[in-house]
């Protein structure tokens, strides 16, 4: 099942649409649990959401950093880098689990994240998701 994968991740470097969109199931089914908005059912979906992706971020290199089988499971991190149309970087990391099922991947839960400013450290992701700042801490 990490053939699919690895191809998955060729077509996408490689900027293949139709080579990419020939890896999922025509039925494929996509959810991303910290955003359930986002979720969606159908190959024709992933082929406008990767053809936009595309356009936006032309120079998109999309990494695959390893993948691990488990039973119709491919657990795969990824590292996505480019620079957007209008000239902002982009970045983003996490991790797909991709079901995988006669050579097409049937399912995926997406647990990619835009990488935040370098600067924002572990006191303000805690502001941000409590409303406190830690205190420091006394050696």
């Amino acid at each position: 099942m990490s053939e699919v994968v690895n191809s998955l991740a060729a077509a996408l470097d490689a900027h293949d649409l139709e080579a990419a969109a020939a890896l999922f199931h025509h039925d494929y089914r996509s959810s991303q649990p910290a955003h359930p908005g986002r979720a969606f059912v159908g190959r024709a979906q992933m082929h406008a959401n990767w053809q936009a992706i595309f356009a936006g971020i032309p120079d998109i290199h999309t990494e695959l950093v390893g993948s691990v089988d488990d039973g119709n499971t491919t657990w795969s991190e990824w590292d996505w880098t480019g620079n957007r149309a209008d000239g902002q970087r982009f970045r983003a990391r996490g991790v797909i689990l991709f079901e995988i099922s006669g050579g097409q991947i049937t399912a995926g839960r997406l647990y990619m994240e835009e990488l935040e400013n370098a600067e924002e450290g572990i006191e303000a992701a805690v502001h941000s998701m409590s409303g406190r700042t830690p205190d420091k801490p006394q050696d």
